[in-house]
């Protein structure tokens, strides 16, 4: 017998923004489902919470042959809408601007 009423989904896909943190590893800044608006908008406000102190952003995948890559991303709207993760971490320090010109 149907309702007409689409099944309940209790997992649904999420995605995580991930902060890597040495000694501690993965710590996790906010999650949420990119298809509900309010979840969004909080990702999206955290995503751009790490940028302005400085963080990298990567998308990590895996390709056809198990190869892990990650891709670099500077806005909200470049992460896939299907990515699980986007993981923030700090630029290289060292360096002076300008060196080896």
């Amino acid at each position: 017998m149907t309702s007409g009423v689409p099944p309940v989904c209790h997992n649904r896909a999420t995605m995580k923004l991930l902060r890597m943190k040495p000694g501690h590893g993965e710590i996790v800044l906010a999650e949420g489902d990119v298809a509900v608006p309010e979840e969004e908008r909080e990702l999206i406000e955290a995503f751009r919470r790490e940028l302005d102190a400085g963080m990298w952003a990567a998308v990590p995948s895996e390709t056809v042959a198990g190869r892990r890559e990650a891709e670099l991303v500077k806005s909200f709207a470049e992460v896939p809408r299907d990515a699980e993760r986007v993981i923030f971490f700090p630029r290289a320090a060292g360096g002076a601007p300008g060196a080896g010109l």
